[in-house]
């Protein structure tokens, strides 16, 4: 399985120019490789997710990029009512929901391609207020349809005004809180480590994602970033319909 920890390596530098920790994308990756779902793929997938994020959230915080206000009280409310969300999820219809979720996910990627954004910009407490409510409406929809919500945090941060380098940079923080969370979950319950595979994919991610981080923060403009993130959203909006609605 050499050439896992080589797809990684590259997942994670452009997972981490996104404020994104990639937990989507290594995780049916390692089940398709033949781990088991539940004991491998996942808990793995998640630390590879905070390995990620939180070494690009290390990066941003020395070039001062990341917004505190908004990211502690975001990851902390996500953190919160993520669970809430997933008990209403027994409640209500799963592919409602999840068309719902994959329409946002096509806005969301199309604002970011034109480059919307309110003429306003938040400054002091509207800042704090924006952690509060974005974390509890992103946590709660998160545990409603089983996602990590990473993905939708910057085009929502983005939308309410906050500058698009800004936003990839406190996603990464707040997705970090998110992740930690996740993997001691399952590392407690169901996680069957294969240490060889473990220790190189996490060296491969955390190579990746502070090339990733650096290069952002050096090379990319906030047109760059947007476009990039629009195309990333509007894969991940096809795959939730296909995969979820279509498929099942």
């Amino acid at each position: 399985m050499w050439w896992i920890p080589v797809l990684f390596f590259f997942i994670a530098f452009v997972f981490s120019m996104l404020g994104m920790g990639g937990s989507q994308v290594y995780i049916p990756v390692l089940f398709w490789a033949g781990l088991d779902f539940k004991t491998q793929a996942i808990p793995l997938g998640m630390l590879l997710n905070v390995v990620n994020s939180s070494s690009a959230a290390f990066t941003y915080w020395k070039k001062k990029l990341i917004d505190f206000k908004i990211g502690v009280f975001f990851g902390i409310t996500m953190l919160v009512f993520a669970p809430v969300g997933a008990y209403f999820s027994t409640i209500l219809p799963s592919k409602f929901l999840i068309f719902v979720f994959a329409l946002f996910t096509f806005i969301s990627a199309t604002m970011m391609w034109i480059g919307w954004q309110p003429e306003r910009k938040m400054e002091g407490k509207g800042r704090v207020i924006l952690g509060f409510t974005g974390g509890s409406v992103l946590g709660f929809l998160a545990g409603l349809i089983g996602r990590g919500g990473g993905s939708f945090v910057v085009p929502f941060l983005y939308m309410a005004g906050v500058e698009a380098k800004i936003s990839a940079a406190t996603s990464s923080l707040i997705v970090t809180f998110s992740g930690i969370s996740s993997f001691l979950s399952h590392i407690a319950m169901t996680a069957k480590p294969d240490w060889g595979l473990w220790f190189l994919c996490v060296i491969a991610v955390f190579a990746g994602s502070r090339l990733g981080s650096n290069f952002m923060v050096k090379k990319l403009k906030g047109r760059e970033i947007k476009r990039v993130f629009a195309i990333v959203l509007y894969l991940i909006g096809i795959i939730l319909i296909v995969k979820d609605i279509l498929l099942k």
